[in-house]
């Protein structure tokens, strides 16, 4: 089982229904923040082939993590909307799932030396699964890199978790010994993300040459094919913290993972907004 099928869960499922098409915004679905009535939400993930047991039992968790909110809509029907928690983090993955400009040599590397008292050592796990999940690397017990590019929001998330009084944030260039390409392998287990982006490509290439032979785009299957896409690649970009291209084997996957899912975007999901706004509205 590759990692895009052991992510497709009913609960990442709903999370990436709201994050493409459920937290309102000019491009949505009516336009506007609505909460998703629970009968449209059992119907929009009925046609990714989860029940409605699965669906129920899903959003029951997200509102334990205070993801989901409950709510009515206009005409009194039960529904769930985004917490403003749920909102901030769909907004921090925005950057990195619809497009991030590729790290170059020149713009160097952000550390993150941390320390966390042992009687806060919670968080000390937090800490490290935040970097993991932003894309650092580990250079040396306590000490974490990435490419600078990734400063400003590795200072936007610490903050907002208040992680930033346990860690020091620097920037510079890589000096030696060891050659730079040599030591990015140390830091970052290439060959597990390079075995993601295949993985990516092997399930999605397909649906996407697929599409690519078809002279009409069907909302219902346009949905389904984009949100099925993109609950896969979302995770991608956290463990792949888009390194310069002169630091990585000849071979790597990810320019073409990025570019499939980028055509796989354009080509379906205007589409699938419609089936999803009728689902919602009933129209």
């Amino acid at each position: 089982m590759n990692d895009q099928q052991t992510q497709r869960t009913p609960r990442s499922l709903i999370v990436t229904f709201y994050g493409a098409y459920g937290r309102g915004g000019p491009d949505a679905p009516g336009g506007t923040a609505a909460p998703v009535p629970v009968a449209a939400l059992i119907r929009l993930l009925g046609a990714l082939g989860v029940d409605p047991p699965s669906v129920r039992s899903a959003v029951s968790r997200l509102k334990r993590r205070e993801l989901l909110v409950p709510a009515r809509t206009a005409s009194g029907a039960a529904a769930y909307g985004l917490s403003e928690a749920a909102r901030q983090l769909l907004e921090d993955g925005d950057r990195r799932i619809f497009g991030r400009p590729a790290a170059r040599l020149s713009d160097g590397w952000v550390l993150a030396v941390f320390s966390v008292p042992e009687e806060e050592r919670h968080k000390r796990h937090l800490l490290r699964s935040r970097l993991a999940r932003l894309g650092f690397g580990t250079a040396a017990p306590g000490v974490w890199i990435a490419p600078a590019q990734l400063y400003e929001e590795t200072r936007h998330t610490l903050e907002r978790l208040q992680l930033d009084p346990y860690v020091d944030l620097f920037t510079g260039t890589h000096a030696g010994f060891a050659p730079t390409a040599d030591a990015v392998a140390r830091w970052w287990d290439l060959d597990a993300v390079a075995a993601q982006h295949r993985a990516f490509l092997a399930e999605q290439e397909p649906v996407l040459q697929r599409w690519s032979r078809r002279r009409s785009v069907p909302p219902e299957a346009a949905y389904r094919d984009y949100l099925l896409a993109l609950d896969a690649w979302r995770h991608l970009p956290y463990a792949d913290p888009g390194l310069p291209s002169p630091l990585l084997p000849e071979d790597w996957p990810g320019g073409r993972a990025a570019e499939v899912f980028s055509r796989l975007h354009t080509t379906l999901r205007a589409a699938g907004a419609r089936y999803a706004h009728e689902a919602m509205t009933g129209a």
